[in-house]
């Protein structure tokens, strides 16, 4: 089913993002707006995500990433790919990817991955 007005782009947000509830208010900005995509932890030490939707949304989110944040974070810079238009939506909804530095306790990472989940 293809969507009306659907864009898309990457971001990297550098700064002091770890540690300050970051991904969590950016996948409650992103869930209010009604985009979709993720966001995750890097290795470097910076918050990256992609984020799909109408161009308006896409918009306010853009400069939410830029100047607000989490309130414990400080955005130094935030760099975006080019917005690209979409034939459709490439996902559901908007979600946080696990971090693959963060250690998870040994039962969780003994358990099946189909109990995966994603609501950080």
């Amino acid at each position: 089913m293809a969507a009306q007005g659907v864009h898309s782009c990457e971001f990297e947000v550098f700064g002091r993002v770890h540690g300050v509830n970051f991904r969590r208010h950016t996948l409650r900005k992103a869930k209010i707006l009604g985009l979709r995509g993720w966001c995750m932890n890097s290795g470097r030490g910076t918050v990256k995500g992609y984020i799909e939707g109408r161009p308006a949304e896409m918009d306010v989110m853009k400069e939410w990433l830029r100047t607000t944040g989490s309130p414990l974070s400080s955005i130094e810079k935030v760099e975006f790919s080019s917005q690209r238009e979409r034939d459709r939506y490439g996902y559901a909804n908007f979600h946080i990817k696990p971090d693959p530095h963060e250690r998870r306790p040994v039962h969780e990472r003994l358990g099946s991955s189909s109990s995966h989940n994603d609501s950080q």
